[in-house]
């Protein structure tokens, strides 16, 4: 199937009142996971590469994401590309030649008006090439910076701030933090429902892995469409790896863990595009 486009996907989900899983890719088997359970529960999936993960792979965004490309072409249900919380310019201009159809420019270190001002250019430079761009008003929680927990996106900010910039998404705070691994977060179901009147463009949930079954179907009732997942898969991942190791401490082949880890984020995958569908 050929690679989809995130705007399409979103605009999708959004029409349907559903969540759009966005699962972060950080090795292969990241990505075959999360198109495994794509399949599995017949709903589209984005695989989204952040900086961070790029950098863990050299700084060159075009190996990984040939990687998911060819795994997304391989798929039986739409999947799309796209990279996540990008902060230097240069990274938009190769993920562009890369071929994502969507990124997220993350502004939210800046001052508000520097924020506004540089994501304003990413957005027009972004929208030259046809490519659909989200943004953050904040950080959120996890990262150290405004919207840590317990600090909530404004609607009427949040409005302004998409207004300003012309942003085709925006990531808000509602009490959900990055690398949780424990899902114990509650979200503002009420400011979600408000943020969706005020603000005219999809919604976009980080630091999804940390909120309970329950309150990701409200979050999406509430108001919410894309909803990234990373830490989730890491879990998944790791304690596969941990307990195949610890039965086996003579294993070498890394093939033997590696298959039991994409088995497992796969599986964590599929119950969650399942809460979300």
């Amino acid at each position: 199937m050929p690679v989809a486009t995130t705007a399409d996907l979103v605009a999708r989900a959004r029409a349907a009142r559903r969540g759009l899983a966005a699962f972060n890719v950080i090795t292969l088997e990241h990505a075959e996971a999360a198109a495994a359970a794509g399949e599995a529960a017949g709903l589209p999936v984005v695989l989204q590469v952040s900086e961070n993960a790029v950098r863990f792979h050299g700084g060159d965004p075009a190996p990984v994401l040939a990687a998911c490309a060819a795994v997304a072409r391989g798929c039986a249900v739409p999947v799309s590309l796209h990279l996540d919380h990008v902060e230097e310019r240069e990274l938009l201009h190769a993920g562009a030649e890369a071929g994502v159809s969507s990124m997220m420019f993350d502004a939210s270190k800046l001052p508000y008006a520097q924020n506004v001002r540089a994501t304003a250019n990413a957005v027009a430079w972004a929208h030259e090439r046809g490519i659909w761009l989200e943004a953050e008003l904040g950080e959120i929680g996890g990262k150290d910076g405004a919207h840590a927990p317990g600090v909530r996106t404004d609607p009427d900010d949040a409005a302004a701030y998409t207004e300003a910039t012309g942003v085709d998404a925006l990531a808000v705070a509602v009490g959900s933090s990055h690398a949780m691994t424990e899902r114990t977060a509650r979200l503002d179901h009420d400011l979600i429902a408000r943020l969706r009147e005020r603000v005219p463009v999809p919604l976009v949930l980080h630091g999804s892995s940390g909120v309970p079954d329950d309150e990701l179907r409200q979050a999406v009732k509430s108001g919410m469409v894309k909803i990234n997942v990373g830490t989730a898969l890491n879990v998944a991942y790791t304690s596969a790896v941990r307990e195949h190791l610890a039965r086996r401490p003579s294993a070498v082949d890394p093939r033997r863990y590696l298959t039991a880890a994409r088995t497992a984020m796969a599986e964590a995958a599929e119950h969650i595009l399942r809460v979300l569908g």
